[in-house]
């Protein structure tokens, strides 16, 4: 694929995003997505000289691929480990995001998903819920230390009196 093909696309991609006549509620079934409201465009955010030539922007593309790989195997690897193995995860999709159309939707449906966590996570009844069990579970968890400690009294793992 040459530049020449890729502004074509870019026009008919373009011409695509036109707001439709109709809608689904009336009956006509045009369907266009608000590309205002998911966000910026999907697609390569390489520079246009890159873009230009195919073999530079293929490289370009296995450049960002590679890179968000490693950044991606990092964070697997900080998952057992300390460290903040999300958020690297995270951060090698964004660098995925940057070339590649699927790394984008994959992104925005982690933000939408993450946002209804979130707006669920502070709806009071949730909340109180969640209080409620954790209280719970800190009682069980005291009543059973107790029992323990009654049955078999406190042994420290090391030998202070030698």
């Amino acid at each position: 694929m040459n530049a020449e093909s890729d502004e074509r696309d870019g026009a008919a991609a373009s011409a695509d995003r036109q707001p439709a006549t109709g809608d689904v509620a009336s009956g006509t079934g045009d369907v266009t997505p608000d590309v205002a409201k998911e966000g910026p465009e999907l697609g390569s955010r390489a520079p246009g000289f890159i873009k230009a030539s195919r073999a530079l922007h293929l490289s370009w593309q296995v450049g960002v691929f590679l890179v968000g790989l490693a950044v991606v195997v990092a964070g697997i690897i900080m998952l057992p480990l300390p460290g903040p193995g999300w958020l690297v995860i995270f951060g090698g999709m964004a660098i995925w995001a940057t070339e590649f159309v699927w790394a984008q939707l994959v992104l925005r449906w982690t933000r939408r998903k993450v946002t209804e966590a979130a707006k669920r996570a502070l709806d009071p009844k949730v909340r109180r819920r969640n209080i409620a069990l954790t209280v719970i579970g800190l009682v069980i968890i005291a009543v059973l230390v107790g029992i323990y400690v009654w049955k078999f009294g406190i042994v420290m793992p090391w030998k202070i009196h030698e």
